[in-house]
């Protein structure tokens, strides 16, 4: 596939790539969260389901897509009682993976780790929407108000993806001395694996220096050859029943106790047979040497190919010079003649 893009210099929403390559995500989800962020803040203040409607994801479409957004953190809902017996739905809804703490703090209005709330709905009976960017400091009233910045929230890109000169993590010393290179990799490797963690299970989600202590461990994974996904695998699955209590202690238990056994060194290779010795070809013409592909061969290819050659035309000229036999008529005439010539010879000895 070929791909021509440009970008357009205005009229666009900018999406991180951990949304646009997200496996749990299907087309409507993803849709739904780029056509919210690029809505003006005066028209984020509605539900879900309408925002749905107006870009035609109805019925089970949208079921599905709100399930696939609120099981990977990107729609929190909770449900209120208001004055007069009635109730209502307040909806969070982020363009990134958001907790649950993170979200109870968005409902409340209070900043949470860089995010802020852009317009929240206040409607009851139903569903009140809420959307959640990055950037400036909310504003004092309510519904609490920020100009948008131009970072964009959820660029973190998956563990297993090649990164470009814009790496956001910073190089290991063994990178910056130029020494281990490769370790180096490994390690940037695995710590990109501890911190994709929060898109397989929200209760392992890491901090960025926590990932950084741990990603010696995680490399020691990858160079006794589990590959970034088996490791992902095999630390988000499997999981206490009764939740992880902190991500940090339980993924640097998980990372020693299950760490593989170290793959066995390979024998070193039997060394290959030296080529056969040359030979001189035994066929006419002028004297040349060939290597024999098998011990009893005494020509070379061309040479064996023109005795073969001779050999049948020989062959084929004898046979078309022989006579051709008589008729089976005539062989069978003459045998029978034979058998009655000898019989009759018998019979005149035997009346002597």
């Amino acid at each position: 596939m070929l791909a021509h893009v440009i970008p357009p210099p205005r009229g666009y929403t900018k999406a991180s790539n951990g949304l646009v390559r997200h496996a749990r995500l299907g087309s409507d989800a993803k849709i739904l969260v780029l056509y919210v962020q690029g809505l003006p803040e005066g028209d984020r203040d509605k539900a879900l389901s309408e925002h749905a409607r107006a870009v035609q994801v109805t019925g089970r479409r949208y079921q599905k897509a709100k399930a696939e957004l609120v099981a990977c953190g990107y729609v929190h809902e909770k449900r209120e009682v208001v004055a007069g017996g009635r109730w209502r739905t307040v909806q969070v809804f982020s363009n990134c993976p958001l907790t649950e703490d993170q979200a109870a703090r968005l409902r409340a209005g209070v900043p949470a780790d860089g995010y802020e709330v852009l317009s929240t709905g206040t409607g009851t009976g139903g569903d009140a929407g809420a959307c959640v960017g990055a950037g400036a400091v909310p504003s004092a009233h309510f519904p609490t108000v920020g100009e948008p910045s131009a970072r964009v929230v959820g660029g973190q890109l998956p563990a297993d993806e090649e990164q470009g000169k814009n790496d956001p993590h910073p190089p290991t010393k063994a990178d910056d001395d130029g020494s281990d290179s490769d370790g180096g990799a490994e390690v940037a490797l695995g710590e990109r694996v501890l911190l994709s963690l929060r898109h397989e299970r929200r209760e392992l989600h890491l901090g960025v220096r926590e990932a950084h202590t741990l990603s010696g461990l995680a490399a020691e994974w990858l160079r006794r050859g589990v590959s970034a996904a088996d490791l992902r695998r095999a630390l988000s699955t499997g999981l206490p029943s009764e939740g992880v209590r902190s991500a940090v202690h339980f993924l640097a238990h998980r990372l020693r106790e299950k760490l593989p056994a170290a793959p066995e060194s390979a024998p070193p290779p039997e060394p290959s047979p030296p080529p056969p010795a040359l030979i001189t070809c035994a066929g006419p013409g002028e004297e040349h040497v060939f290597r024999p592909n098998v011990p009893w061969a005494t020509t070379c290819g061309p040479c064996h190919q023109e005795e073969q050659r001779a050999y049948w035309a020989d062959v084929r000229a004898r046979s078309e010079a022989a006579p051709e036999p008589p008729p089976w008529r005539e062989r069978f005439a003459a045998l029978a003649g034979g058998t009655e010539g000898a019989e009759s010879a018998g019979g005149a000895e035997g009346a002597g």
